[in-house]
C-alpha cells in the first residue's frame, strides 16, 4: 500500500495567507485583541446596488437551473466591454470564460498551457497560490528574485537570464500582490515585446487594476506582449470588495478559453448564477465605489509606509498599488524582542503574534524570506495600533 494522499496533493503549501488568517481569527474568538494585516480583502461591504441585484436573482426561476459553463451570455460580453473600458484591450465575449473566483481562473490558465516539463517565469516575491497551480499543471516554477533595492519590479536582464528552451510562460503581475509594485509602461512594454520576440506565453493577472496610487498607473501588458499568446486573469473581488463571492475570468484565445471551459466542465460547471449576476452589475456599473475605496486605502498607504518606516531595522519601499506593504525585516532578525530571537522571517511573525498580538504573513510564504506582508485594507484604528505594537517591541528589545 502507498501512501493515503497522492503525491501531487500532498505536494501543495497550504496557503499561508488563509492560514494566518484563520489563526488571527482563532486567537480573536478566543478573546485575544489580535489585529490581522494577513488577508487582502477589502474590509468594505459589497456595494448596496451589487447586492440588490443579487436578491432579485435568487427569486428569479431561470437562475435556480444549470446555466453555460464558460459563464452568462451577457456578463462574458460585460467583461469584455469592461476590459476594453478599463485597459484598452478589446475582445470578444467567446475570449472570456467566468470562473469561481481569481484563484480558478489561475488553475484553469495553467492546466491549459503547461505541459509536464514547461517552464513558467515566476517574478517573486510572489502570490502564494501560483507555484502550486503552475506545479499541479506539471509546470515548473522559475522564480525571478526581486528585492527592495529596485521596488520590486523585475528587469528584461533579468528575464532573460532565467530563460531557457524550455520556457513557455511569463506569469506578469502589475499591480501587484504582496508588493504593492507597479510596473512603469516603459517597463510594461519593454517586457511585453520581450515575450513576444521570444514567442512566450504571457499570463497576466489584473485583479488589482483599480487600485493604484498617487501618479501610478495601470498598464496592461495585453497590449505589447503577442495577443495570440496573451490570457488575462481578473475578477471582481478586489474592485467591487466582493472577495466572497467568488466570481472571476479568464480572457485570451479561444482554443485556450475553450480548453479551460472543458476542464471547468468536469470540475465545477458554472458559476453560481446569483453570483454571475451581481458581478454582472458591478462591471456594467461605474467605478465610484472603488473610487472612494481608494481614497482610503490610500491615506492608509501613506500611513503604514510612514510608521513602518519609523522602526529601526524595517525598510518600507512604498507600494503603489493594491492594498499591501512589503517591509524588509532582516534587520530585526537576531536581535532580542522580549528576550526572544528570530534567525527567519517566518519566526518573526510568530514572535510578533504571540508577544504584540499583530499578525503578519511571513516572506517565505511569497518567495522571498526577509520580509513582512502587511495589508492596509483594515480600520485605520487598528492599522495604527498594530504597527504601534510592533514599533513597542522593537523598542523593548
Amino acid at each position: 500500500m502507498g501512501e493515503r494522499v497522492s503525491d501531487r496533493v500532498s505536494a501543495i503549501a497550504e496557503s499561508a495567507t488563509l492560514a494566518v488568517d484563520a489563526k488571527a481569527k482563532a486567537l480573536k474568538a478566543a478573546g485575544r485583541p489580535v489585529i490581522g494585516f494577513g488577508a487582502g480583502e477589502p474590509d468594505f461591504p459589497t456595494p448596496e446596488a451589487i447586492v440588490e441585484a443579487a436578491v432579485a436573482a435568487c427569486r428569479n426561476p431561470k437562475y435556480h437551473r444549470y446555466t453555460p459553463v464558460p459563464g452568462l451570455p451577457e456578463l462574458r460580453a460585460a467583461v469584455a466591454a469592461k476590459t476594453k473600458r478599463d485597459t484598452g484591450y478589446e475582445v470578444d465575449a467567446a475570449q472570456v470564460l467566468i470562473t469561481n473566483g481569481g484563484k480558478q481562473a489561475v488553475y484553469n490558465a495553467f492546466a491549459a498551457l503547461c505541459d509536464p516539463g514547461d517552464e513558467v517565469l515566476l517574478i517573486a516575491p510572489y502570490w502564494t497560490t501560483y507555484p502550486e497551480a503552475i506545479k499541479l499543471a506539471g509546470g515548473v516554477p522559475v522564480e525571478v528574485v526581486t528585492d527592495e533595492t529596485t521596488g520590486y519590479l523585475a528587469s528584461v536582464d533579468q528575464l532573460e537570464a532565467a530563460r531557457t528552451e524550455r520556457t513557455k510562460v511569463l506569469l506578469f503581475v502589475s499591480p501587484s500582490n504582496p508588493t504593492g509594485a507597479v510596473y512603469p509602461r516603459e517597463q510594461v512594454e519593454a517586457i511585453g515585446a520581450w515575450a513576444r520576440e521570444h514567442g512566450l506565453w504571457v499570463v497576466t493577472d489584473e485583479i488589482y487594476e483599480h487600485l493604484v496610487y498617487g501618479d501610478a498607473e495601470m498598464v496592461s501588458i495585453a497590449h505589447s506582449a503577442d495577443p495570440d499568446r496573451v490570457v488575462v486573469l481578473n475578477g471582481v473581488a478586489k474592485t467591487y470588495a466582493m472577495t466572497g463571492w467568488r466570481v472571476g475570468w479568464l480572457i485570451g484565445p479561444t482554443d485556450i478559453v475553450k480548453a479551460a471551459s472543458n476542464l471547468q466542465s468536469h470540475s465545477t460547471s458554472n458559476v453560481n448564477n446569483v453570483a454571475q449576476v451581481a458581478a454582472l452589475e458591478a462591471v456594467s456599473g461605474d467605478l465610484s465605489a472603488v473610487a472612494q475605496m481608494r481614497a482610503v486605502y490610500d491615506r492608509r498607504r501613506r500611513r503604514i509606509v510612514s510608521m513602518l518606516s519609523d522602526i529601526p531595522g524595517v525598510v518600507c519601499p512604498e507600494p503603489l498599488g493594491a492594498f499591501y506593504a512589503y517591509p524588509s525585516v532582516k534587520g530585526l532578525l537576531n536581535v532580542s524582542l522580549r528576550g526572544r530571537t528570530a534567525e527567519s522571517s517566518a519566526e518573526l511573525a510568530a514572535i510578533i503574534l504571540e508577544e504584540a498580538e499583530v499578525a503578519v504573513v511571513p516572506g517565505e510564504a511569497f518567495g522571498t524570506p526577509g520580509y513582512l506582508r502587511m495589508s492596509y485594507a483594515l480600520g485605520d484604528d487598528d492599522l495604527a495600533e498594530g504597527v504601534s505594537r510592533i514599533a513597542k517591541l522593537v523598542a523593548e528589545g
